[in-house]
């Protein structure tokens, strides 16, 4: 999320025409399209965010820039040449990094969250075994992990949460 993402065609000479053509989870359909014999471009219910992309190494590529989840969803890419049309499809999925916090409950308990993460975030304790887990679904699509210790081991002065996401891992530690 908040990255520029740049999806490339299936380089091949002598192209006529390409169309993107995208399907997102969110909101309606877009397409762009390139005619080569007029040298003309054209985008049907595309956002400002997603644009061509012309580089040497990539052809007629799609850039997307600052991606969100709105942009989730199936690109086609169609290169119509002489010698036949080619596809090239990608699923575009967006990762969102947790925001990690770590506190004391009223009751002296520690508490880790991995706030409005996508995928949902993977909280465990470091030698701890007694805890809860909720989990909580956003509009957005995002999820927040809370996860809270229930009884800790009393020879450990500090207790570390540790939280696995696609998007890195991180861990911190507290002393209730």
């Amino acid at each position: 999320v908040g990255n520029s993402s740049v999806l490339a065609c299936p380089p091949k000479p002598n192209i006529n025409m390409l169309t993107w053509k995208i399907s997102p989870k969110v909101g309606g359909p877009c397409n762009l399209g390139y005619r080569a014999d007029t040298n003309t471009t054209d985008r049907t219910n595309c956002s400002d965010s997603m644009n061509w992309k012309f580089r040497p190494d990539l052809g007629p590529a799609l850039e997307i820039q600052q991606v969100g989840i709105a942009q989730e969803g199936n690109y086609i890419c169609e290169v119509v040449t002489p010698e036949g049309n080619f596809h090239r499809t990608y699923h575009l999925t967006v990762l969102v990094p947790p925001r990690l916090s770590l506190y004391c409950d009223d009751h002296g308990h520690p508490v880790c969250e991995a706030a409005a993460g996508k995928p949902p975030a993977q909280v465990s304790w470091l030698l701890e075994t007694n805890s809860s887990l909720e989990e909580e679904s956003h509009d957005n699509r995002t999820v927040t992990v809370l996860s809270r210790l229930t009884a800790c081991n009393t020879n450990v002065t500090g207790t570390t949460c540790m939280v696995f996401h696609p998007a890195g891992n991180w861990s911190e530690s507290i002393a209730c």
